[in-house]
């Protein structure tokens, strides 16, 4: 468990660390105006940051407004979600359908694209387009013009260490898998987007770096989420708290990669149950941080987006320690459930509390929506023909 008192004193020292973001030295100058004005400065950035602090947590959770939901702590974030990973009930909301800009989160989408498209043995090669973007700041790992690594290597650089040249060349060799290039695989992770059901998403590149036509919302990046850790590599990648690359046809040297989620590590830090996950950040997404963590056996979600600072783990943490508030709930017959039947509910909930709402999907099957007070908390596809058949040979005895 994390303690909460040490925070406030390693949080900073932490996050930039973890961020791999590279600030420019300062020049610092003597004159004694100058200095004042700095001071002042930065104490009008102190009151602007506690100003948007609480306008941040005056903003309440949308789900505290459900009939008899547990209610949920604010959060600093701008928009923040907790869902159950197998039935996709959503425990938490705040702003989860508004846009924003993901940062580096964009490389769940990046690698689910790239295991689908792609084999883990395959050569991604680097080409001089995968690494002249590069702008001082920006988290890489130091590849260079046709140096070559497997793509499970790629893949690792790419979740744990954010390297956004290799989530380029990852980009640009599935691509041409697919019989294009670069473009082809950005159109791969709009594609995939859409077909999850994600409504408020646009993607321009493969590694989150600010585009004003590149963002998501918590909503959609969770259910991003939901599916790339349906995948066994992808669950072991995100998972790893470090790997190492050998040697390659450029370079003798190994690199050793370390995963930047905080409450995955060690010390003061650490979170029992987290699971792994992807943070971010650019100047104008903020902090940004997707957290896959396990509770009495469930697996959850969580997004939290946009903050100017470290509560992006204490927001975690918070939202993760809510859903000891709920339990997962049987609610069709296993019998007959094709898929899903359960649903997450606050604890204490029997199934005579739930509506099923029924319809006939395009197999014959019932398509089954489970209700707490008119908010959704499960589905299932139940085998109709199997009840039915069943049903009359009981009938008949």
């Amino acid at each position: 468990m994390i303690n909460f008192k040490k925070y406030g004193k390693r949080c900073l020292s932490l996050f930039l660390a973890a961020s791999m973001i590279l600030m420019p030295s300062v020049q610092t100058f003597a004159e004694e105006e100058t200095a004042a004005a700095t001071t002042d400065s930065t104490q009008t950035e102190e009151e602007d940051r506690e100003t948007q602090r609480q306008n941040c947590y005056a903003i309440a959770p949308d789900s505290n407004s459900v009939e008899n939901w547990p209610q949920g702590p604010a959060t600093y974030a701008d928009s923040a979600i907790v869902m159950d990973m197998n039935s996709g009930a959503v425990l938490y909301s705040k702003q989860i359908e508004k846009k924003h800009y993901p940062a580096s989160i964009t490389k769940l989408l990046t690698t689910l694209v790239a295991l689908d498209n792609a084999e883990l043995t395959d050569t991604v090669e680097f080409s001089q387009d995968s690494i002249s973007f590069l702008e001082y700041g920006d988290a890489h790992i130091g590849m260079t013009p046709g140096e070559q690594i497997s793509m499970e290597d790629a893949l690792y650089a790419v979740l744990l260490a954010s390297a956004n040249e290799v989530s380029y060349a990852v980009a640009e060799s599935v691509g041409k898998k697919m019989g294009g290039g670069y473009d082809t695989f950005i159109q791969a992770m709009n594609d995939e987007s859409e077909k999850l059901g994600c409504t408020g998403s646009h993607w321009t590149n493969a590694n989150g770096l600010h585009d004003e036509n590149h963002y998501t919302t918590a909503h959609d990046l969770a259910m991003i989420a939901q599916e790339a850790y349906k995948n066994e590599e992808f669950r072991k990648i995100v998972g790893n708290r470090y790997y190492t690359i050998p040697a390659t046809n450029k370079t003798a040297e190994e690199r050793v990669l370390a995963n930047h989620h905080a409450l995955l590590g060690e010390g003061d830090w650490h979170y029992d149950g987290c699971l792994g996950g992807k943070t971010g950040y650019t100047d104008t997404a903020l902090n940004t941080l997707v957290t896959y963590f396990e509770k009495d056996g469930t697996v959850y979600i969580c997004v939290v987006l946009h903050y100017k600072g470290t509560e992006v783990f204490t927001d975690t943490v918070m939202l993760a320690e809510y859903t000891k508030e709920f339990e997962k709930l049987q609610v069709s017959p296993k019998k007959y459930t094709l898929s899903g039947g359960t649903a997450v509910v606050p604890k204490g909930t029997t199934t005579d509390a739930l509506e099923i709402q029924s319809t006939q999907n395009e197999d014959g099957n019932e398509q089954e929506t489970f209700l707490f007070n008119g908010y959704e908390v499960g589905q299932a596809v139940v085998d109709k023909k199997a009840y039915e058949a069943d049903k009359k040979a009981e009938e008949a005895q």
